[in-house]
Protein backbone atom coordinates (compact mmCIF):
# COMPACT_ATOMS: atom_id res chain seq x y z
CA UNK A 1 0.00 0.00 0.00
CA UNK A 2 1.84 3.31 -0.84
CA UNK A 3 1.96 6.02 1.84
CA UNK A 4 2.47 9.65 1.45
CA UNK A 5 4.09 11.84 4.13
CA UNK A 6 2.23 15.12 4.90
CA UNK A 7 4.11 18.14 5.56
CA UNK A 8 2.30 21.25 5.86
CA UNK A 9 4.18 24.69 4.71
CA UNK A 10 6.25 26.00 7.76
CA UNK A 11 6.48 22.78 9.67
CA UNK A 12 10.13 22.71 11.44
CA UNK A 13 12.43 19.69 11.93
CA UNK A 14 11.08 17.58 14.87
CA UNK A 15 12.45 16.34 17.49
CA UNK A 16 12.34 12.55 16.80
CA UNK A 17 12.34 10.36 13.52
CA UNK A 18 8.66 11.23 12.18
CA UNK A 19 6.45 13.37 10.10
CA UNK A 20 3.50 15.16 10.97
CA UNK A 21 1.29 13.00 9.33
CA UNK A 22 0.98 10.15 6.74
CA UNK A 23 -1.67 9.57 4.14
CA UNK A 24 -2.28 5.82 3.52
CA UNK A 25 -4.95 4.39 1.13
CA UNK A 26 -7.29 7.49 2.14
CA UNK A 27 -6.49 7.74 5.77
CA UNK A 28 -4.60 10.35 7.06
CA UNK A 29 -2.57 9.24 10.59
CA UNK A 30 -1.25 12.51 12.28
CA UNK A 31 1.13 12.08 14.78
CA UNK A 32 1.41 13.37 18.41
CA UNK A 33 1.39 17.09 18.61
CA UNK A 34 2.67 18.68 20.88
CA UNK A 35 2.34 22.94 21.67
CA UNK A 36 5.85 23.88 19.54
CA UNK A 37 6.64 26.19 17.78
CA UNK A 38 8.46 25.54 14.25
CA UNK A 39 11.72 25.44 16.29
CA UNK A 40 10.42 23.01 18.51
CA UNK A 41 9.80 24.93 21.84
CA UNK A 42 6.85 25.18 24.15
CA UNK A 43 4.43 27.61 23.63
CA UNK A 44 1.36 29.58 25.83
CA UNK A 45 3.48 28.06 28.90
CA UNK A 46 0.78 27.37 31.66
CA UNK A 47 -2.36 27.88 29.37
CA UNK A 48 -4.14 24.69 28.82
CA UNK A 49 -6.35 26.13 26.56
CA UNK A 50 -4.15 28.10 24.50
CA UNK A 51 -1.82 25.28 24.13
CA UNK A 52 -4.59 22.83 23.24
CA UNK A 53 -5.92 25.32 20.44
CA UNK A 54 -2.12 25.71 19.40
CA UNK A 55 -2.08 22.08 19.06
CA UNK A 56 -5.45 21.37 16.89
CA UNK A 57 -4.36 24.00 14.73
CA UNK A 58 -1.40 22.09 13.48
CA UNK A 59 -3.42 19.31 13.17
CA UNK A 60 -6.11 20.94 11.42
CA UNK A 61 -3.26 22.05 8.85
CA UNK A 62 -1.81 18.56 8.44
CA UNK A 63 -5.47 17.15 7.51
CA UNK A 64 -5.88 19.85 4.96
CA UNK A 65 -2.68 19.71 3.71
CA UNK A 66 -3.66 15.88 2.80
CA UNK A 67 -6.93 17.43 1.31
CA UNK A 68 -9.33 16.57 4.47
CA UNK A 69 -11.14 18.49 6.61
CA UNK A 70 -11.55 18.44 10.73
CA UNK A 71 -14.98 17.21 9.89
CA UNK A 72 -12.79 13.70 8.65
CA UNK A 73 -11.16 13.17 11.85
CA UNK A 74 -12.19 9.65 13.17
CA UNK A 75 -10.08 9.56 16.27
CA UNK A 76 -8.18 11.42 19.06
CA UNK A 77 -5.50 10.55 21.45
CA UNK A 78 -5.04 13.00 23.96
CA UNK A 79 -3.00 13.18 26.40
CA UNK A 80 -2.72 15.49 29.14
CA UNK A 81 0.00 16.46 32.15
CA UNK A 82 -2.81 17.09 34.56
CA UNK A 83 -6.26 16.50 35.23
CA UNK A 84 -6.99 19.74 36.49
CA UNK A 85 -6.70 21.23 32.80
CA UNK A 86 -9.16 18.65 31.48
CA UNK A 87 -12.19 21.18 31.46
CA UNK A 88 -10.17 23.98 29.71
CA UNK A 89 -8.93 21.45 27.38
CA UNK A 90 -12.84 20.41 26.19
CA UNK A 91 -13.59 23.66 26.05
CA UNK A 92 -11.32 24.10 23.06
CA UNK A 93 -11.67 21.15 21.89
CA UNK A 94 -15.76 21.36 21.35
CA UNK A 95 -14.83 24.26 19.43
CA UNK A 96 -12.75 22.23 16.75
CA UNK A 97 -15.72 19.84 16.58
CA UNK A 98 -19.16 21.27 17.28
CA UNK A 99 -21.23 18.67 15.26
CA UNK A 100 -21.07 14.93 15.65
CA UNK A 101 -17.66 14.79 17.63
CA UNK A 102 -15.16 11.70 16.64
CA UNK A 103 -13.89 9.03 19.04
CA UNK A 104 -11.53 9.77 21.90
CA UNK A 105 -9.78 9.19 24.71
CA UNK A 106 -7.75 10.68 27.35
CA UNK A 107 -4.96 10.12 29.80
CA UNK A 108 -3.04 11.78 32.26
CA UNK A 109 0.63 11.29 31.51
CA UNK A 110 4.14 12.62 31.37
CA UNK A 111 5.27 14.51 27.99
CA UNK A 112 8.27 14.89 26.32
CA UNK A 113 9.23 18.30 27.09
CA UNK A 114 8.54 20.40 30.36
CA UNK A 115 5.71 22.70 29.84
CA UNK A 116 3.98 21.09 27.09
CA UNK A 117 0.57 20.46 29.24
CA UNK A 118 -1.24 18.37 25.92
CA UNK A 119 -0.73 16.27 23.05
CA UNK A 120 -2.97 15.00 20.80
CA UNK A 121 -2.86 12.45 17.99
CA UNK A 122 -4.97 11.96 15.48
CA UNK A 123 -6.86 9.59 12.36
CA UNK A 124 -8.95 11.02 9.91
CA UNK A 125 -11.15 9.57 6.75
CA UNK A 126 -10.98 10.76 3.63
CA UNK A 127 -11.91 8.11 1.83
CA UNK A 128 -9.85 6.74 -1.02
CA UNK A 129 -7.33 9.01 -2.72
Amino acid sequence: MPKSAIIPAGTGVPLAPFVPGTLADGVVYVSGTLPFDKDNNVVHLGDAAAQTRHVLEIIKSVIETAGGTMDDVTMNSIFITDWANYAAVNLVYAEYFPGEKPARFCIQCGLVKPGALIEIASIAHLGKQ
